[in-house]
């Protein structure tokens, strides 16, 4: 009860203090930056014993819902001073004197402000301690909680036993890196003497390095025994907003000074969860995208939507929202986009803006929150400014400029005008748009006599002949299908099965059963764009399966998704742009978030 009487004393007279000076150290940002008031923090825990030096309490606080921590003392006097130290190596080294305040006038004591326990953005996990100085200074033990995922580092047991990478063996010795069905790993020694050593590494930067990292659940093996186990530890920790944590089994002998690791790996169980996991490594909680691609960051965003819509996971369900509320505001040139983003999502790029309208789309869908939905019609408005009858007899410009009528920005906005229609109770204005949107894009002649959609109309309003690209003719398939769903018009849903029909049929998008884009040839590779064009096909491809039932789309999906988990994955689950895993010399197999989010709409697809 003192504790408490102290504790709401303290903040009760923070409030009208003046806020510390804060030392010089490098700021980290996670969903808050570091030096927030720990007024706003949504726990006060204590979660390791207070120091005492010449009567002075120093405490650790920690807020595990904030993922953050601040310090305090008190039963001080006047210039007693208490401070944060944190660090990324477990202590080997640290940043010290954070958020440092010393105790004003008539009080007894003072807190620091808060800061992070981990950096998302710069996949480290830290370690905090609090410190205090009067007359002497004493610190606590440093504080990093349990990695948590399904289960908790330290934990016993397994589910399951999978080996997702080779055994490393050292003197008949055999080192074996173990994950189970939950996600959780552990490391065994075999074939050897008591003496023998084993443990885990864990990266939180894909194996580059692990600091703080190293030695867990070492376990040397008992006598009269020839083998021996770690205990469990997670790849993940989602209380700090770490993914993609990776793993590996290291063993030393008894005899000799060597030892040997098995190579990085990843918990593969669920090939949809385990790509989701590695897709969220790249995504910044800071400033709430992938970097630095701002469509693609649309659709990664609504890939990650679909599959927790899919399974009924809620792993992700935070990014949505911050995602949300951190973009919608303005940000100038070179920030988000090559152009300036002017709020609502918007810019110079009609197509850019409908990405994220549909994205609200599906956030709505996901969430049932209405702001959602409101900010999909925002969009929306502004790209239905740019539809023209003037020229071609309608269609949607690509940008502001008015250079080009094309299929990307045309199956966008069919998409997203019949979608809100289907969600909009009582609307008649945005199914006559739908209607009005599609029929003219079936009839402009961007959809060729082989049923395949090219990329855009030329001056004299004809198809240009250009590439036909796996996102256009899956936005084609995808706006049919919405129209349908608002309309019941069975020859529109006809026109959407035709697309999907021919797609699959056409050695231009399907090389030996694989989807394959333009730019996965073995002389080219794809830009950033390109990488992510076929998963957007594959969104609505199983989108159309699930609305038809035709089991052909399902196997189709099912098909891609097989072919990137056996031939275009590595052991961290980074799942690359060509699909049939070919790397031609030249001209790598490129692997990087936007390959990740389009091969993850293909393990969606699959479901």
């Amino acid at each position: 009860m003192m504790r408490a009487v102290l504790v709401l004393t303290l903040a009760l007279t923070w409030l009208s203090a003046p806020a510390p000076a804060v030392a010089a150290a490098p700021v980290v940002c996670s969903v808050s930056c570091d030096t927030r008031d720990p007024s706003t923090a949504r726990q006060d825990t204590f979660p390791v014993p207070d120091r005492t030096q010449n009567g002075r309490r120093i405490s650790l606080h920690l807020s595990a819902a904030d993922a953050m921590a601040w310090g305090s003392i008190d039963l001080g006097a006047a210039g007693d001073a208490v401070w944060l130290d944190r660090t990324w190596d477990g202590g080997a080294t640290w940043d010290g004197l954070l958020g440092k305040a010393a105790v004003p006038g008539t009080w007894t004591g003072t807190r620091t402000l808060m800061y992070n326990l981990s950096d998302p953005a710069g996949h480290r996990r830290g370690m905090i301690r609090a410190c205090g100085d009067a007359a002497g200074i004493q610190c606590t033990d440093w504080v990093r909680p349990r990695a948590c995922d399904v289960a908790c580092d330290g934990d016993a047991g397994n589910s399951g036993d999978t080996q997702p990478v080779g055994p490393a063996t050292l003197g008949g010795r055999t080192i074996a890196l173990h994950i189970d069905g939950r996600g959780m790993a552990w490391a065994t020694i075999g074939n050897g003497a008591a003496g023998d050593e084993i443990w885990l590494d864990r990266s939180w930067n894909e194996g580059a390095s692990w600091p703080g990292g190293s030695s867990l659940g070492r376990t040397a093996t008992p006598a009269g025994a020839s083998s021996a186990r770690t205990a469990l530890f997670a790849a993940r920790e989602p209380g700090s907003l770490l993914y993609g944590g990776a793993l590996r089994a290291c063993g030393r002998a008894v005899t000799g000074a060597n030892g040997a690791c098995t190579a990085w790996a990843r918990p593969a169980n669920d090939r949809a969860a385990a790509a989701a996991d590695a897709l969220m490594w790249a995504y910044r909680p800071d400033t709430a995208w992938w970097p630095s691609s701002w469509w693609n960051s649309a659709v990664a965003v609504t890939t990650l939507m679909d599959w927790m819509k899919r399974t009924g996971r809620t792993d992700y369900r935070w990014i949505v929202d911050r995602t949300f509320e951190v973009n919608r505001v303005a940000f100038p040139a070179g920030v988000k986009s090559g152009d300036p983003i002017e709020g609502h999502f918007i810019s110079r790029a009609i197509d850019d803006a409908a990405w994220w309208g549909l994205a609200w789309v599906r956030a709505y869908d996901l969430t049932g929150e209405a702001k959602y939905r409101d900010e999909a019609v925002t969009i929306a408005n502004y790209v239905h400014g740019f539809w023209d009858t003037s020229t071609c007899g309608g269609g949607v410009w690509w940008d502001r400029e008015r250079t080009y009528k094309n299929a990307v920005t045309a199956g966008l906005y069919v998409r997203l005008a019949a979608a809100l229609h289907n969600r909009l109770p009582g609307d008649t204005a945005w199914l006559n748009r739908a209607r009005t949107g599609w029929n003219w894009f079936a009839a402009s002649g961007m959809i060729n006599s082989s049923g395949l959609v090219n990329d855009g109309l030329n001056g004299n309003c004809a198809n240009n002949g250009q590439t036909v690209h796996t996102y256009n003719q899956g936005l084609a398939i995808g706006a049919s299908l919405e129209v349908w769903r608002a309309t019941g018009d069975a020859a529109v849903l006809a026109a959407s099965r035709r697309l999907a029909d021919a797609a699959m049929a056409s050695p231009v998008l399907t090389r030996n059963g694989i989807l394959t884009e333009s730019c996965d040839s073995p002389t080219t590779t794809c830009d950033d764009n390109g990488k992510q064009f076929k998963g957007i096909f594959m969104r609505y491809l199983g989108d159309l399966a699930d609305a038809t039932g035709v089991a052909g789309y399902r196997a189709y999906a099912r098909t891609q998704a097989d072919s990137i988990w056996a031939a275009d994955r590595d052991p961290l689950n980074r799942l690359g742009q060509r699909w049939n895993g070919q790397s031609p010399a030249g001209y790598p197999n490129a692997r990087d978030w936007r390959t990740q989010a389009s091969a993850l709409g293909a393990l969606i697809a699959a479901l």
